[in-house]
């Protein structure tokens, strides 16, 4: 099969309310597959997220720069318009637990029916990112636990200011 003039477009939505490493591993990997991958942040009135949807481009823009081929952009609406109107033929969605395939799996098929031209492909989280969620992140941080290595630096920064958390005082410093 001949790829599309200017290869194989991807999309990997989601909400980002903060990027993950879990993300990122999921983006490393689908920028392998794809000739161009962009990272859609979802923008959604009927959530509230921690982050607007232009501080978390921002975090996901600093996050995703050591890859060429990776570009992020958000959206509101049906997921298949955007990816027609830019014209992608696949849709990356990340799966942790068997949980997600099902509420994935609806998804995939309610697309298929609405546009059947675009494929979703299903990537499976890394072993070492399969228990981290945006959510999960935002409830250890909120309760003053350590979050480094389940987010990238910038995002850690960003989530210590929101929570108001400073890093502790090395004895004898001031």
């Amino acid at each position: 099969m001949a790829l599309p003039q200017g290869g194989l477009l991807g999309i990997y939505p989601g909400t980002f309310d903060p990027v993950t490493n879990g993300h990122l591993d999921v983006i490393q990997r689908s920028a392998r597959i794809v000739s161009r991958l962009i990272v859609a942040v979802l923008r959604n009135g009927e959530k509230a997220p921690l982050f607007s949807a232009e501080e978390r481009v921002e975090m996901l823009r600093e996050a995703v720069r050591e890859f060429p081929t990776v570009e992020v952009d958000s959206f509101d609406g049906l997921l298949v318009g955007y990816a027609q109107r830019k014209g992608a033929r696949v849709l990356i969605r990340g799966i942790r637990a068997i949980s997600d395939y099902e509420y994935e799996l609806q998804m995939a098929l309610m697309n298929r029916r609405l546009a059947p031209e675009i494929e979703t492909v299903f990537m499976m989280a890394g072993e070492a990112y399969s228990f981290i969620s945006s959510r999960l992140v935002k409830e250890v941080i909120g309760l003053g636990g350590a979050i480094s290595g389940l987010v990238p630096p910038v995002v850690e920064a960003r989530l210590r200011d929101r929570f108001l958390i400073h890093e502790p005082s090395t004895p004898g410093k001031k």
